[in-house]
């Protein structure tokens, strides 16, 4: 029997994308979650000396990965969820990737210390940056009528944008209204029988 453990800091942050795939798979996992203060002794035990990182166990051999989506894109290959044939799969990393950049840019004007930076860059990143990708998935969701980013069906890159988008708490609701199909996505996600029973039993944490 093959098992999963998933190690990271006590948080949801860039670890709890694959806690979701692992949710939306039924795939049961350890999930070992320690302090920063902890780091020190779980560190030496990475594959890059980063976290997330994954060991996958089976028939006596530990494999490794760390990079959260690489991890992801892992496990949705395992678990079904990285959509069919090679061109599918491609389209989901695709647009993965496009919520990727934008999870690292909030992350960017998060730790801008200089503050009338940050509050030009924020101006501009929800005033323009975040609209203008919701409105390229909005028609790509649109055209392609599964309701999802790839005309099978649910795949890791919806998992990944309604979790990112989650990253934006009350600013959330205001910023999908206007796209119907991509508020139509999250809701199914949200509301996936085995995403949401997640949902409600995770630890509640820091981002």
């Amino acid at each position: 029997m093959v098992q999963y453990k998933l190690n990271y800091f006590n948080l949801r942050g860039r670890a709890e994308l694959i806690r979701l795939i692992f949710a939306a798979a039924g795939q049961q996992y350890e999930d070992v979650r320690f302090e920063r203060e902890q780091w020190p002794e779980y560190k030496p035990k990475s594959p890059l000396g980063q976290a997330p990182y994954l060991e996958v166990i089976e028939n006596g051999k530990t494999f490794q990965l760390a990079q959260s989506l690489t991890i992801a894109r892992y496990l949705a290959r395992k678990f079904d969820l990285a959509g069919k044939g090679p061109e599918e799969q491609s389209e989901a990393e695709m647009y993965a990737d496009q919520v990727l950049d934008l999870l690292n840019e909030m992350v960017k004007i998060h730790f801008e210390k200089d503050e009338t930076r940050k509050a030009e860059l924020s101006k501009k990143y929800f005033g323009e940056t975040i609209q203008n990708t919701l409105k390229v998935f909005e028609s790509k969701i649109t055209k392609n009528g599964s309701g999802y980013f790839v005309a099978s069906g649910l795949t890791w890159a919806d998992i990944f944008l309604a979790d990112f988008l989650g990253w934006l708490g009350d600013k959330k609701d205001a910023l999908i209204t206007p796209f119907p199909a991509v508020k139509a996505l999250v809701d199914k996600v949200l509301n996936h029988p085995k995403i949401s029973e997640w949902i409600a039993k995770r630890p509640k944490t820091e981002m």
